[in-house]
């Protein structure tokens, strides 16, 4: 498992799309679980979907998202699983948040969720944190 904390070079944390881009937008082979989540979109639907406890999105709805309205994520936790896994599945176990893992400050690093395989978390406005199982 490999992980990141992006700390400085920008104004404010966690803008997804300069994320994506720093990863080969590698998020669109995956499904998301959005958790934890603290975010501000001027887009009606955007609120909409984000009003509950967790959201469930493809990668390429969640690259959309970025490219119409990149709004900043001051807390939240995004978990990318294998297309193979089932939403109902993933929602059997905790929900993943940012706030009170501890996992993120400890060596290994670690995945709150047991299926994902990548995990990007904003941070308090602060950092972000990116965190990929090593299976490529």
């Amino acid at each position: 498992m490999k992980g990141a904390i992006l700390e400085k070079g920008g104004e404010c944390f966690t803008l997804l799309k300069n994320i994506f881009n720093s990863i080969d937008n590698i998020q669109k082979e995956y499904n998301w679980l959005v958790s934890g989540y603290e975010c501000y979109p001027q887009n009606i639907e955007y609120l909409k979907k984000l009003s509950g406890e967790y959201c469930w999105m493809t990668g390429d709805g969640l690259t959309d998202i970025c490219k119409n309205e990149d709004f900043q994520w001051i807390w939240g936790v995004f978990s990318g699983f294998h297309k193979s896994v089932d939403k109902e599945d993933v929602l059997k176990n905790k929900l993943p948040q940012a706030d009170g893992y501890t996992g993120f400050w400890q060596n290994p690093i670690s995945i709150q969720h047991p299926f994902a395989e990548i995990e990007i978390v904003a941070w308090d406005s602060s950092l972000t944190i990116i965190i990929f199982l090593l299976t490529r």
